[in-house]
């Protein structure tokens, strides 16, 4: 039998690679279901017998038919490991942008199915998420609320700090005080704190026999000043838009709310995009391609050009100092390119990652670039972080690793992150990881994000043990050490998972191979909602 080519053992590995992330995506597509369908039939029925559509079927009346909704934070929620409520599919909460009378709206729906859409720990950091980017690019707020309020048995971290349930209301305010609209459609119960999201908004609608608001319900009341009051009589759609006037439009059931809501919608002025765009152009490379080039194993060097070219418009990538620094500069890739006619400067991860000194340089005077004419900034991450050791620390990995940090959070264009490797330490952060202010952030199933990987850590702490136990004077069991550092392994990779790290809101969603494309575009039409701001480069020098 003749020995294969280097050629054909890489085309072998290649369709592994295709058949291994058809596999990844397809679990990645049915863990989204319980999302979709929390509760499952038993809690359709029960808002059926109330006379109400689900949150997902109001999402689809709501937003402009033949338009995709882009859905944020999806991953939220999942094995949580709250003692009362341990898992918490989606969140309790659905938030995204969907097209509405042909503006771009952040909407906010309580998953009713789930606690009667109460608001856990991880249902505020979800809702802050939407918020902020709502306020950064000026997006009108839909509150579609049918909520119980704090979920009580978790009020410890949900009622009295920032970012807990008052914050809600402080953002509703304050983007309205900017001009960005709030619309609230109450479609169910808002009680207390959760009533401000009826009276703090611009305007609101309620439904009869279905909607109320109160400070106190009718429980609380009887027991404060022995009142017996029922539920529509305290705060019903009548009381508040016939007498109170803490709401604005009275419509009979969720039908003529969506279309009421649609309808303040169509009255809001059109909104802008702000850069140039040009006519899209598809890859010349399919989607199978773009699998084929991802590594099975996140650890196993990736050439990022081939990912680039199944990505962008006619598969066009004009590169950035292509032969500086050769076997260190090109760790990490820079260039321009078009998404979906949207120029986009894109600094990428390569090889194996680890960024050398003159990737670090090049990086960061690309950002500059980037930052100074006003070009969005794509940042597809993948690096474990930056090379260590004394070669590179005379060379100023410290200094240019800086630097990068420093350009990343001066920058003021559109930035975007896309992990599809290894997110591990200081890299997390030179590549615009979360605590950086990106637009918007998102995985692939081959993302994994922790401080160092799993390996790693289990070699550090590993060894820790030994000095430890040496110092003591006990002797080191070797088979006790060896179960330690899997342990440590497997718990690193388990957390550094995008399942783990999409459960507590650290990215915006893990998406499909097929998602890559039309996610990035979107997410770049959207950041262009905003004008540019002058970037702030502080005390950089090259």
């Amino acid at each position: 039998m003749a020995k294969m080519t280097r050629a054909e053992r890489a085309a072998i590995e290649r369709e592994k690679n295709l058949a291994h992330w058809k596999e990844k995506d397809a679990e990645l597509l049915a863990h989204r279901d319980e999302a979709y369908n929390v509760g499952g039939p038993k809690q359709v029925e029960r808002l059926a017998k109330q006379g109400k559509k689900t949150p997902r079927e109001l999402l689809k009346m709501l937003i402009d038919p033949g338009t995709d909704f882009f859905e944020i934070g999806l991953d939220c929620g999942f094995n949580i490991g709250y003692a009362e409520m341990a898992h918490v599919p989606g969140g309790g909460l659905i938030t995204g942008v969907g097209k509405v009378e042909g503006k771009d709206c952040m909407l906010f729906i309580n998953e009713s199915r789930m606690a009667a859409g109460s608001y856990f720990p991880i249902t505020l950091k979800k809702h802050m998420r939407a918020q902020r980017v709502a306020n950064e690019l000026r997006l009108p707020c839909i509150y579609v609320a049918d909520s119980g309020g704090i979920f009580l048995p978790l009020q410890i971290g949900s009622f009295a700090d920032e970012g807990m349930f008052g914050s809600m209301f402080y953002n509703m305010t304050n983007m309205s005080a900017r001009g960005i609209k709030q619309y609230t459609l109450s479609t169910g119960g808002n009680t207390a704190g959760g009533a401000y999201i009826v009276y703090l908004a611009c305007e609101s609608i309620m439904i009869d026999k279905l909607a109320n608001a109160f400070l106190a319900g009718p429980p609380m009341v009887k027991s404060a000043i022995g009142e017996d009051v029922s539920h529509e009589d305290l705060g019903g759609a009548y009381v508040h838009t016939k007498h109170s006037g803490g709401c604005d439009h009275f419509v009979r059931n969720q039908d003529e709310g969506i279309a009421r809501l649609r309808e303040l919608i169509s009255f809001d002025p059109p909104q802008n995009f702000y850069t140039q765009r040009r006519e899209s152009k598809p890859p010349k490379y399919d989607l199978d391609e773009l699998m084929r080039w991802m590594p099975a194993d996140t650890y196993q060097p990736i050439d990022i050009k081939q990912v680039i070219k199944c990505i962008v418009d006619d598969s066009h990538f004009s590169e950035y100092k292509e032969n500086y620094g050769p076997g260190r500069g090109d760790s990490v890739i820079c260039g321009k390119a078009f998404i979906d006619g949207i120029p986009v400067g894109i600094v990428a991860s390569n090889k194996n990652g680890t960024i050398f000194t003159q990737a670090a340089q090049k990086a960061s005077e690309f950002i500059v670039r980037c930052g100074n004419d006003g070009t969005a900034l794509l940042f597809i991450q993948g690096a474990p972080g930056y090379m260590v050791g004394k070669a590179e620390e005379w060379a100023g990995i410290g200094k240019y690793g800086s630097d990068m940090v420093r350009v990343v959070s001066c920058a003021k264009v559109p930035k975007i992150q896309l992990v599809v490797g290894p997110d591990h330490g200081a890299a997390n952060y030179g590549m615009c990881g979360r605590a950086f202010r990106p637009n918007f952030v998102f995985q692939t199933m081959r993302g994994r994000t922790t401080v160092m990987s799993g390996t790693t850590a289990g070699f550090i702490l590993e060894t820790l043990r030994r000095v430890n136990a040496k110092k003591d004077g006990k002797e080191i069991n070797e088979e006790e050490m060896a179960a330690f550092r899997k342990k440590m392994i497997d718990r690193y990779d388990a957390q550094g998972h995008p399942f783990f790290t999409g459960a507590l809101n650290f990215h915006d969603g893990v998406i499909t191979h097929a998602e890559v494309r039309p996610t990035l575009a979107r997410a770049l039409e959207l950041a262009w909602r905003v004008p540019l701001r002058h970037s702030d480069w502080g005390n950089v020098k090259f």
